[in-house]
C-alpha cells in the first residue's frame, strides 16, 4: 500500500473526528448531517481532482471508506424488518376495529398511487420540454451483457405476471423467510403478516382480557426496545452520509456525465418539479411545505446518498412520528407501503421518461394524449411491488417498456449514469411516502400540529 493511500485514510479519519466535534457546538441532527454532506462533497472533489475516477489508489481508499458508508447502510438495513414488523403490529393492535385499518390503508395507498401518476406525467413533460430522443444512442457490449442478465433473472419472473398473480405475490406463504428480506416484496409480506397478528391480538383481548393485556404489554415493550435500537443507529447518520457522498463524488465518471448530460438535467428537472408538486399537495392540505422539508431534510439526505428507500425506513418513521406529528399507525403504513408501492422517482418518472424518449424511434407520437394516458396507467400499475433498493428504477423500466411494446436497449446505455440519477430519485421516493403519511393523517384528523410546529427538531436526545 502506498503513502498516498495512507494519507487518504488518515485525512478521512481526521474528517470523521472533525465531524464528531460538531456535536460540541450543535446537537441537532440537521446541522450534523448537512456538515457531513458538505464535507463529503468537498473531500470527494479533492480526491477526484488529484487521482481521477479510475485511480487504483482511489479505488483502494474508497474500499476502506466503505467500512463507514456501507457499514451504516447495513446497520439501517439490519433494523428495517424488525422495525416494520413491530411498528405495524403495535399500530394494528392499538386500532379499535378492522375498519380503521382498512381506511388508513386505502387512503395511504391512494395518495401513493396518485403521486406516482403525477410523477409519470412530469417525466413525460420533462422529456418533451427538452426534446430528448433515443434516436442514435447505442449500447456498449458490457452494458448489453448486464441488460441480458437483468432480463433473464428479473423481467422473466415479474413482467409476465398477470394482475391477480402480482397481488398474490405480495401475500406471504413463509413470513419467517420474508423477515430475512429474501424477496423483493418482503416488506409488504411482513406488513400483511404483522397486520394479521395485530388483528389477532385485538380479538384475543376481546375474548380473554387477561391474556390480551399480557400480549399488549409485550408488544409495547418490544416496540420501545426496537425504537431504542433505531435511535442508536440514527445517531450515526452524519458519518454514514459523509462516507457515502465522498465515494459518489470521488468516483463519478465525468465522461459518462458529459455524454448523457441532457438526460441527467431532464431527470433532475423532473425530480425538482415533482418535489414542488409534493409541496403544493402539502400546502393544499394545510401543511407548511417549507417547515416540512426542513424537518425531513436528514431523511432525504440519507436516502440521496444511500440510494435505498427500504434502508431509509427507520429514519422515515422517526421523522413522521417525532418531527411531523403523524400517528405511529399511519406513519408505519405509509413508510411500509411507500417502500414498494408508488415510488415517484424510480417507478414513476424514470420509466415514463424512457418510454417517451424511445417512442419516436418506433414511429409513435410521444405527444399523443391516448398514448400518454396508456403509459401513465401502465406505470401506475407496474409501480406496485418495485423493490425499495438501488436499481429499482431499472427493474421498473424493464417492466413498463416491454408492456408498451418498446425496446429496452436504452436501459443498458443509461446504466453508466444510473447511480447519479438514482440518488435524486430515491430521495423523491422517500419524500413521497412521507407526504402520503402526512396528508393521510390530516385527512383523518389525526395529525398532531403541536409536534409539527415545534422548532426544536431532530435533536439527538437519548429518549
Amino acid at each position: 500500500m502506498s503513502i498516498a493511500f495512507f494519507t487518504n485514510l488518515a485525512v478521512f479519519i481526521g474528517l470523521l473526528f472533525g465531524l464528531l466535534s460538531v456535536s460540541h457546538f450543535c446537537s441537532t441532527l440537521f446541522v450534523k448531517v448537512f456538515s457531513g454532506l458538505i464535507g463529503g462533497v468537498l473531500f470527494g472533489v479533492v480526491l477526484h481532482f488529484i487521482y481521477g475516477a479510475d485511480s487504483v489508489v482511489l479505488e483502494k481508499s474508497v474500499e476502506w471508506f466503505d467500512i463507514v458508508g456501507k457499514g451504516y447502510v447495513r446497520l439501517m438495513q439490519m433494523i428495517v424488518m424488525p422495525l416494520v414488523f413491530v411498528s405495524i403490529l403495535a399500530s394494528v393492535a392499538r386500532l379499535h376495529d378492522a375498519s380503521s385499518l382498512g381506511k388508513i390503508s386505502a387512503i395511504t395507498i391512494g395518495i401513493l398511487l396518485f403521486s406516482v401518476m403525477i410523477a409519470a406525467l412530469v417525466g413525460v413533460f420533462s422529456v418533451n420540454l427538452m426534446n430528448l430522443s433515443a434516436q442514435g444512442l447505442l449500447q456498449e457490449v458490457p452494458e448489453t451483457v448486464y441488460l441480458n442478465t437483468l432480463e433473464t433473472h428479473y423481467v422473466s419472473r415479474i413482467s409476465n405476471l398477470t394482475a391477480p398473480q402480482l397481488i398474490l405475490s405480495l401475500i406471504p406463504n413463509n413470513p419467517f423467510s420474508d423477515l430475512t428480506g429474501a424477496n423483493s416484496t418482503s416488506v409488504m409480506a411482513v406488513v400483511i403478516f404483522a397486520s394479521f397478528l395485530g388483528l389477532a391480538a385485538i380479538q384475543l383481548k376481546h375474548d380473554d382480557r387477561v391474556q390480551g393485556e399480557c400480549i399488549f404489554r409485550a408488544i409495547n415493550t418490544l416496540q420501545f426496545w426496537i425504537m431504542k435500537l433505531v435511535h442508536l443507529v440514527i445517531r450515526l447518520t452524519p458519518y454514514g452520509v459523509f462516507a457515502l457522498i465522498t465515494k459518489v463524488v470521488a468516483t463519478s465518471d465525468a465522461n459518462a456525465i458529459l455524454k448523457l448530460g441532457l438526460f441527467i438535467i431532464a431527470s433532475y428537472l423532473a425530480i425538482a418539479i415533482t418535489f414542488i408538486v409534493h409541496g403544493a399537495l402539502l400546502a393544499i392540505s394545510g401543511i407548511n411545505p417549507i417547515r416540512f422539508f426542513k424537518k425531513v431534510f436528514p431523511v432525504l439526505t440519507f436516502a440521496f446518498t444511500s440510494r435505498s428507500s427500504a434502508a431509509s425506513i427507520p429514519m422515515n418513521i422517526e421523522a413522521q412520528t417525532h418531527r411531523i406529528g403523524v400517528p405511529q399507525e399511519i406513519a408505519s403504513f405509509s413508510v411500509s407501503f411507500g417502500a414498494t408501492i408508488g415510488q415517484n422517482g424510480c417507478a414513476g418518472i424514470y420509466p415514463a421518461m424512457l418510454a417517451t424518449m424511445i417512442a419516436p424511434t418506433v414511429g409513435i407520437n410521444p405527444f399523443d394524449p391516448f398514448w400518454i394516458m396508456m403509459l401513465i396507467g401502465i406505470v401506475v400499475v407496474s409501480s406496485i411491488g418495485v423493490a425499495g433498493v438501488g436499481g429499482g428504477a431499472t427493474f421498473a423500466a424493464l417492466i413498463v417498456l416491454p408492456t408498451m411494446g418498446l425496446p429496452v436497449t436504452l436501459v443498458a446505455l443509461l446504466i453508466s449514469i444510473e447511480p447519479l440519477i438514482d440518488m435524486g430519485r430515491t430521495a423523491l421516493n422517500v419524500n413521497g411516502s412521507m407526504i402520503a403519511g402526512t396528508i393521510a393523517s390530516r385527512i383523518l384528523g389525526e395529525m398532531d400540529k403541536k409536534v409539527f410546529d415545534e422548532d426544536d427538531n431532530w435533536k439527538l436526545s437519548e429518549k
